[in-house]
Formats: C-alpha cells, structure tokens, sequence
C-alpha cells in the first residue's frame, strides 16, 4: 500500500480506538512479561507491510495498554490527548524539525515563542516573562535546578516533604543537598525555614498527593531576602488558572525566578509538553549556553536550546498552538469546570457516606479518601477495584495512613464514569 493509503488506515484505527477505549480495561490485564513472551526475539530482515504494524497494536498492544485515554482512567493525574494535539503530532513528525536554532527551524522556534506566550497571557502571569518547552516537568525543574545553583554559587534545594519526586532527583543527579521541609495542618510547605546557604526554594502549586498549596508569596519574600531562587512546580494545577475562581492558588507566582505548568496535564496536549518560565531570561541563558563554532548564527539570541539542557528540539509548540486554536479558551476553560463540578461530586459522596472519609480537602479536580478501616483493608480495595478493569485509581500516604486518589481530567469522563468509580469501590469493600 502507499503512504497515503496507510495513513488513512492509521487515521482509521486511531479514530476507531478513540471511540471504543470506553469499553476495553483500564488498568492492563496482563502480567509482567506476557508481552515480551509474544515479541520475536530479533528485529525482522525484510520488510513487512504496515498493516501488519495495525494488526499487532490490535492482536498485541492494545491488551497490554493501560488506557490513559479512557473515561474511567482516574489515577495519578489523568490526562486527555485530544484529536487536535493528535493530528498535531502526525504533522510535527511530517515535518521533522530539529530546532537546535533559529535558522534550523524559524517555524518551530517563533511559533514556539508566541504559543508559549499565549499560554502565559490565558493564566494571567506577568509581562516579560521568557517561556519555551520542554519535554516534562522533571526536566523543567531540573533546568531551574541549574540555572539557580549558577546564579547563586550554592548547593542546597529546598522544598516540602510533599514536593515531586523529580526535586529530589534533579538535586540528586546535581549533587545537590536537598532538604525537606514539614508541612502545616494544611499540608503545606512551612515558610519558616532557614535559607541564607539555600541555592533554590522549590514551591509547590498542586502536590502530587494532595493538590496542596505551598504559600508561595511567603517563600518568595524569604527566599528573595536570603539570595535564593524561588522555583514554583505547577505542572499539575498551574492549567487551572485560566479560570479565575482558581486563581486564589496564585497569590505570589509573580515573584517566582523560575515556574514550570505542564499543558499536557490539564490542557488536552498529548504527552509530552512542558511550560518553563523565567523572570530572569539573562541568567537562565548563561547556565546553558554553549554554542560550539558550526553552530554560530547571526540569529543567536533565538536560540531556545540555550535554556535549558537538550539541544535538540521537537515541533512540540505545534500541538500546543492546534489545542489553543481548536478548543479556545472558553473551551479548555469549560472542560476544567466539569472535571472540578465532578471531584466535587464525588468528594460529597464520600463525606455522606458514614462509612468512607475525606482525608485531605478537595482541591482542583483531585479526591483524596479512604474507608473506614485498616491500610490493608483499603488497599485490598483499591487492588480489587483497579483489577476489575472498569476504573484506575492510584494511592498515597498521608501522616502514614494508606488514602486513594481519583484525579479527573480526562475530556471524555462524564457524571455516569465517576458515580460508576464509587459504585466499583463500595462494591469492592471488604466489609460488602
């Protein structure tokens, strides 16, 4: 077949599995290896048609995906690529740009820079902040990770013991100190902590775990005054400030060096997209850039690859300028009020019901619970729930209790998704 006939069929079956996600499993139903057991063990030495290619994602693939894309897909922080962002990454790779600079690709590097800057306009930051993509929001944190050591001299990060994972990676791969601060009742980052050694304050807008908030204008205030760089991690709940009744999660990201908001998180972007910010585009730019002879240009200063670690760049701004465009801002605005309406929901269920409890406060679109009950009988509930294939949830600690977490944030979940998610969870109660 040719190209263009393949990518019908492609088109086809994305469509196709986009329409019937709602109906295959959640959470795979296979174990570990049962894939690579099905896999040739060496690469092909002819050539095969693509179809092929088809028939495995369906015969192989497709029982081993856990489905991101479904309506009942309520762990970790979940996530919608829409047929926008879809069609957007078939065209990027079409184009197969590498913007290492500016005359490399002008397209990717401008747009980039204006799409960038939409996004900044729609959650109300300051003028004159300089943004570009990265691939995640650990690589964003990272690069502000670096860029603070280098402005600074020193070697300690600083954040909430609720703060991402990648905080703590990102210091450890630097061979950075990092110390974490406890939290109030609140679970938020205590402000009363020593910094004058402190290379970088690391704020947090929408914990992983809880969707707490960390008071951002406090840090800044002792951060600024002691010589460190504030960094503020919104890659979950930074989206959600395209509406104003959340911007009350705000207050003090305009003093921030540096704050990363993740699109593909809350924005409808397929993975991976990653916002990075500063407000000291001077500095950020000295920590990276590194321009050997054969890359010198008289359009240096549109190099985007010199803030921040890679040096080859995707057309990601592609998918992010086709989100915008096709959905709008009253669009995206009205998906993320219905995923809030919905946690709310849910999280009222919970509090009627005498045998369940909240266990932290909802925030954003996220619901932090628990039943009555011992930390195994909960987690044997979770584990029979998400075998059961009809919805996915995930876990955390809190004050060393087990909790689950239902995070909405899929486009197509509606009212019936989550009211089944608690009808799956009752049901599969040990005490039922």
């Amino acid at each position: 077949m040719s190209f263009r006939e393949d990518g019908y069929a492609a088109v086809d079956w994305a469509a196709d599995y986009l329409d019937r996600v709602g109906e295959l499993p959640v959470l795979a139903q296979v174990a570990p290896g049962e894939l690579s057991a099905r896999l040739p063990l060496a690469p092909p030495e002819e050539g095969e048609p693509f179809a092929n290619i088809l028939r495995d994602l369906d015969e192989l693939l497709v029982p081993a995906l856990t489905n991101w894309q479904h309506p009942r897909f309520f762990a970790y922080f979940a996530v919608t690529a829409s047929e926008p962002g879809i069609l957007a990454e078939l065209l990027a790779a079409t184009m197969n740009q590498v913007a290492i600079l500016w005359r490399a690709s002008p397209a990717s590097t401008e747009l980039e820079l204006r799409t960038v800057d939409w996004v900044r306009q729609l959650l109300g930051l300051p003028d004159g902040w300089h943004g570009h993509i990265e691939d995640t929001a650990s690589t964003s944190t990272l690069a502000a990770l670096i860029a603070a050591r280098h402005v600074t001299g020193r070697n300690v990060v600083v954040c909430s013991e609720h703060a991402h994972s990648s905080v703590e990676k990102g210091a450890r791969m630097l061979g950075m100190e990092l110390r974490k601060v406890p939290v109030d009742d609140e679970l938020r980052m205590r402000p009363d902590v020593a910094l004058d050694d402190v290379a970088a304050v690391v704020a947090t807008v929408g914990t992983t775990s809880f969707a707490s908030v960390d008071p951002v204008r406090a840090l800044a205030d002792r951060a600024h005054a002691a010589g460190a760089w504030l960094h503020v991690d919104a890659a979950y709940a930074g989206s959600a400030w395209i509406l104003e009744e959340e911007r009350w999660s705000q207050d003090g990201v305009e003093l921030a060096d540096s704050l990363v908001v993740n699109p593909h998180k809350w924005l409808m972007l397929p993975m991976d997209c990653s916002l990075l910010w500063t407000a000291r585009p001077d500095e950020f730019r000295q920590a990276f850039s590194l321009v050997p002879e054969y890359l010198r240009t008289p359009e240096d200063a549109y190099a985007l690859s010199e803030y921040g670690p890679a040096l080859g760049r995707r057309f990601r701004s592609l998918k992010l300028w086709a989100v915008l465009r096709c959905y709008g801002a009253e669009g995206l605005r009205a998906i993320q009020r219905e995923h809030i309406r919905l946690a709310q929901l849910f999280a009222g269920w919970v509090e009627d019901d005498p045998d369940w409890e909240l266990a932290a406060p909802q925030r954003f679109s996220l619901v932090v619970f628990r039943r009555n009950g011992s930390d195994e009988e909960n987690e044997a509930i979770l584990e029979r729930a998400n075998r059961s294939g009809e919805i996915f949830l995930s876990h955390t600690k809190l004050n060393g209790r087990y909790v689950m977490r239902l995070a909405i944030g899929n486009a197509r979940t509606t009212e019936d998704d989550v009211r089944r998610a608690w009808e799956v969870l009752r049901t599969r109660s040990s005490r039922r």
